[in-house]
């Protein structure tokens, strides 16, 4: 069982994510846009996060990138969780420090062995 943050905008989206992710046995935390996922990321230090894009403020490649930049939080996994799903979107989103890019929605098996392999017990 893993502590995932999910970074999102939308209580839909958010509560989506959060009942796949405890089906599949994981704790969850939320943050509803990115600065806050930022601040809750360096207080909380989850094993992994999920990063929305489209977020009012600061936006979920800005996030990806000051996280995977800050000394204590570069070592947790972002997987980017977006309706973006253009390959120049995933591009960039690896090239701000993302492990890994998803589409919304999201498929529950394949999100779940995504996390599995970046949490390394695959």
């Amino acid at each position: 069982m893993a502590r995932i943050l999910i970074v999102d905008d939308s209580p839909t989206d958010t509560r989506v994510l959060s009942t796949l992710l405890e089906r599949g046995g994981h704790s969850v935390m939320t943050a509803p846009n990115a600065e806050e996922g930022v601040a809750r990321a360096r207080a909380e230090r989850p094993d992994l996060i999920l990063m929305d894009v489209i977020m009012p403020g600061m936006n979920g490649f800005q996030a990806t990138r000051t996280l995977s930049k800050d000394p204590e939080t570069t070592s947790i996994p972002v997987i980017i969780v977006s309706t973006k799903n253009m390959e120049t979107d995933r591009v960039w989103g690896l090239r701000q420090g993302a492990k890994d890019f998803v589409s919304k929605p999201p498929v529950e098996r394949d999100l779940l062995a995504r996390i599995q392999k970046l949490l390394g017990s695959a």
